[in-house]
C-alpha cells in the first residue's frame, strides 16, 4: 500500500514500524516461556526456576504493552497529519470542481477514510505481517517438519489474501459509486427542498432516492457478503492450521523427535504468525476502500490552488474577450460561439438576450471559473486563467443568480468570510445602497442571518450579496440578474450603486432581463444562441429594441465595434 509511504506521514510510519519491532520481540517471550516451562520446570520440579523464568516474561509483556500503545498513538497522529495535509486542498478542489460545473467527488470523505484507516486493525496487521518470516524461521529451527507445516499454512493464507483482493476489488468500486449516487441525490433534493415541499413533490422525490438507496444497499450487501465469506474462511483456516501444527508436534513428541515444549511453543508461534494474515483478509474491505480513496486523491490536482505564481500588479479593470467559445459536450453545439468585445477600465456593459442564450455561461468565463475551449479572456492584458485565484478574487466582485449567503452575521458575509473590516464593510454596504436597510435589522451588521440567509427576505439577501460583491473596492464587478428579487426601491438602489461604481472607475458587466437599470450602463450586448448579435451604446441599442428593431447577424468585427441595427418590417 504505497499510500502508507506518502511524505507527510513517512516519519510516523517509521516510528510505528520501530514500535512494531520491539512489540514483536516482546511477544516472542510467551512462546519461549512455554518452551522452558515444559522442558526445564516440569523436568526439574524447581519453583525457583519457574519464578526466575516468569519475572522476565512479565517484564517483556509490560514492555510490549507500552510499545503497542505507542504504535497506536503514532498511527493516530499519522491520521491527523493526513487530514491536516490533504483536507484543505481536497475541499478547495471540490469547490473548484463544483464552480466549474464538473462532477465533484467527495474528496473530504476520502481523506476521512484514510485517517480512520491508519488506526484500524488492518493497518496494524500490515506491520505485524512483516514478522511472519521471522516466526516461521524460529519454528523451522525448532524442527524442520514443523517449519514446513507452518510455511505451507502461511502460504495458503497469503494465497487466500490475494484471491480476496481480486474478488472484492470490483464489488468495492460498485458499492462506492452507488453510495456516491445516493448521497448526491439526497443533496440535490435538500437544495431544492422549498420547491419540493411547495409543489407536493416530497413523496416522489423520496421515492426516487429510495430507488438509489436500494441499489446502494444491494451493492454494499454483495461487497459485505464476499468479504465476510473470505474472512470466515481465513479464520477457520488459521484454526485448522494450528490444529495441524499441534497434531504434527504431538506425533513428533510420541516418536521422541521433539519435546513437549517445542510442540507447544511452535503452536503458539504459528498462531502469532498467522494472526496478522487472517486480520488482513478480514480487513481487506477497508484496505480496498482506503487504496481507492488514495488513488482518487492522488489523481486530483489538490495543490493546484496553491501553485506559486508571479504576483501581477493590481488590475485596473480592462477586460478583453478574444474569440471565446465554450461548450459542455464536444458533440453538441457550443453554448458560447466566437464572442469578442473589449471594455476599458470604468466602462459598463449590459448583456441581454433570451433564456438559454448563454449569458450566465459567459459570465463564468469572464470570472475564470470555467476555461474557454477556444479564445482568451484577459484582465489587464493577462489571461485570466493565469491569475492567482486569491489575488483575482480580491479584485473581482460577483453577484450570482442564486445568492449564496452563509450562516453568521451580516458583517461576516459582506466581508467574504474574512475578518470584517468595519470601515470597508460599511463602505461596501453604502455603495450597494444597503446600509440603511441593514441598520433596520434587529442587530444591524451583527444580525445573525441563519443558514443561507434564511432569516432575510429574498430582496434583503440580494442587496447584502451585492454589498459583498463590492467589498474591498474591486476593479471588475460582474452581476447576474442583480434585480431579480428587488422591488421598486431596490431597483432604484441598484441604479444608484451602478452610478457609484462608474464614479469609482469600476468596470461592470451586468446580465439582466429588466431594462430599468440598463440605462445606467455604457454599452449593451445582445446575446442569442451563444453569439453576440448586437453591441453598441446602451441608449442606441435599447431605443432600437424598444422600437421593434431586428438585429442583423453580428459581423466578425474588431472588439468593441458596434453592429448595425435594422428596423423589423
Amino acid at each position: 500500500m504505497n499510500w502508507l509511504l506518502a511524505r507527510p506521514i513517512r516519519p510516523y510510519i517509521k516510528l510505528a514500524a520501530l514500535a512494531s519491532l520491539f512489540l514483536n520481540i516482546a511477544l516472542l517471550a510467551p512462546a519461549l516461556y512455554m518452551l522452558q516451562v515444559f522442558d526445564r520446570v516440569f523436568a526439574s520440579g524447581s519453583i525457583e526456576t519457574l519464578v526466575m523464568l516468569t519475572l522476565p516474561v512479565i517484564a517483556m509483556l509490560v514492555f510490549g504493552h507500552f510499545m503497542d500503545a505507542a504504535r497506536g498513538r503514532t498511527l493516530a497522529a499519522a491520521g491527523r497529519r493526513v487530514e491536516q495535509a490533504l483536507a484543505p486542498a481536497a475541499l478547495s478542489a471540490q469547490i473548484r470542481d463544483t464552480a466549474a460545473g464538473a462532477r465533484s467527488e467527495d474528496t473530504l470523505r476520502d481523506v476521512a477514510q484514510l485517517r480512520g484507516m491508519l488506526g484500524s486493525p488492518a493497518v496494524v496487521a500490515m506491520f505485524d505481517a512483516c514478522w511472519v518470516p521471522i516466526y516461521l524461521l524460529l519454528i523451522a529451527l525448532m524442527h524442520p517438519l514443523l517449519g514446513i507445516v507452518a510455511t505451507c499454512g502461511a502460504l495458503l493464507l497469503v494465497g487466500l489474501n490475494a484471491i480476496t483482493e481480486m474478488v472484492t476489488r470490483r464489488h468495492a468500486e460498485r458499492a462506492r459509486l452507488a453510495a456516491l449516487a445516493t448521497r448526491g441525490q439526497a443533496d440535490k433534493l435538500c437544495r431544492n427542498a422549498e420547491s419540493i415541499v411547495a409543489m407536493g413533490m416530497t413523496t416522489p422525490a423520496v421515492a426516487s432516492w429510495e430507488t438509489l438507496c436500494r441499489e446502494q444497499h444491494d451493492r454494499q450487501q454483495e461487497f459485505t457478503h464476499v468479504s465476510a465469506r473470505f474472512g470466515a474462511l481465513a479464520r477457520m483456516s488459521r484454526q485448522g492450521l494450528q490444529a495441524a501444527a499441534l497434531a504434527t508436534g504431538a506425533w513428533l513428541v510420541i516418536g521422541r523427535h521433539a519435546s513437549p515444549g517445542i510442540m507447544i511453543a511452535a503452536t503458539i508461534l504459528l498462531g502469532r504468525a498467522l494472526q496478522p494474515v487472517e486480520q488482513l483478509i478480514g480487513g481487506w474491505k477497508s484496505l480496498i476502500e482506503a487504496r481507492g480513496a488514495w488513488q482518487r486523491l492522488s489523481a486530483r490536482p489538490l495543490t493546484a490552488a496553491h501553485t506559486s505564481r508571479l504576483a501581477l500588479p493590481a488590475p485596473k479593470g480592462r477586460l478583453d474577450v478574444e474569440h471565446v467559445s465554450f461548450g459542455f459536450q464536444p458533440l453538441r453545439p457550443p453554448m458560447i460561439r466566437g464572442v469578442t468585445f473589449s471594455l476599458a477600465p470604468g466602462e459598463s456593459l449590459g448583456i441581454i438576450g433570451p433564456s438559454a442564450s448563454g449569458k450566465t455561461t459567459l459570465l463564468r468565463l469572464l470570472l475564470g471559473v470555467r476555461s474557454p475551449q477556444a479564445g482568451t479572456v484577459r484582465l489587464d492584458g493577462a489571461d485570466i486563467s493565469r491569475w492567482d485565484r486569491d489575488a483575482l478574487g480580491r479584485a473581482v466582485g460577483y453577484l450570482a443568480q442564486d445568492v449564496g449567503l452563509f450562516s453568521g452575521t451580516v458583517a461576516a458575509n459582506i466581508a467574504r468570510l474574512g475578518e470584517p473590516n468595519s470601515e470597508a464593510v460599511i463602505r461596501a454596504a453604502q455603495m450597494a445602497q444597503a446600509h440603511d436597510m441593514i441598520l433596520r435589522l434587529p442587530e444591524g451588521y451583527d444580525t445573525e442571518i441563519g443558514e443561507a440567509g434564511a432569516m432575510l427576505s429574498a430582496g434583503q439577501r440580494q442587496r447584502i450579496a451585492l454589498a459583498r460583491a463590492l467589498y474591498g473596492n474591486p476593479r471588475l464587478v460582474i452581476l447576474d440578474e442583480p434585480n431579480a428579487n428587488l422591488d421598486e426601491d431596490g431597483d432604484a438602489a441598484l441604479s444608484a450603486a451602478l452610478r457609484a461604481l462608474k464614479a469609482a472607475g469600476t468596470t461592470v458587466v451586468l446580465v439582466g432581463h429588466r431594462r430599468s437599470v440598463m440605462h445606467e450602463l455604457d454599452r449593451i450586448a445582445v446575446l442569442r444562441g451563444g453569439k453576440i448579435e448586437a453591441f453598441g451604446a446602451a441608449q442606441t441599442v435599447l431605443t432600437r429594441l424598444r422600437e421593434g428593431a431586428k438585429v442583423l447577424p453580428f459581423p466578425a468585427a474588431a472588439a468593441g465595434a458596434e453592429t448595425a441595427l435594422q428596423v423589423a418590417p
